[in-house]
């Protein structure tokens, strides 16, 4: 991807979510940070499975919270992820060193971050009616499969 795309979870809780996002940080090529605390091991067995042989292909950072992220990175523009955002996630023109924040699988993102002033804004995956949410994993694909599309699939095969 020649986008330099940034992907935070903050404190993901499904081991298996966050093994197929580190294959999609392979196969796709952004940067994966995870905020923690989490409520698993980067040992565990399920992570593994699901990141199967690519956690060597991704590029991913493991951060003690998310101000620890936001540090790191120091990033420009802040999109976060929730079902409340206001623009769907094609509406965004997505560029170099965007991050595109996650929240738990079982809540979100906390109010807190979502009202965070370093948010840029508050994006949502168009979905029907009276549903909660995507799978984390899924959420995850959409939004880096529509920015790497608006830069043609670069550096795809």
């Amino acid at each position: 991807m020649s986008l330099n795309l940034h992907v935070v979870l903050d404190q993901p809780e499904i081991p298996g979510n966050t093994g197929n996002i580190i294959r999609l940080a392979a196969v796709a090529g952004f940067r994966l940070h995870i905020a923690g605390p989490t409520l698993f091991e980067f040992s565990d067995a399920r992570l593994k499975r699901a990141g199967l042989d690519y956690h060597d292909l991704a590029v991913m950072t493991e951060h003690t919270s998310l101000e620890a992220a936001y540090t790191h990175l120091r990033p420009q523009r802040i999109f976060a992820f929730t079902a409340e955002g206001s623009r769907t996630h094609t509406e965004i023109s997505y560029a170099d060193g965007d991050v595109l924040l996650f929240g738990r699988e079982s809540t979100g993102l906390d109010d807190t971050v979502k009202n965070d002033p370093r948010i840029t804004e508050q994006v949502r995956i168009p979905m029907l009616p009276a549903r909660r949410s995507l799978n984390l994993a899924n959420a995850v694909s959409v939004a880096v499969y529509e920015a790497w599309r608006q830069q043609d699939f670069h550096g795809a095969a």
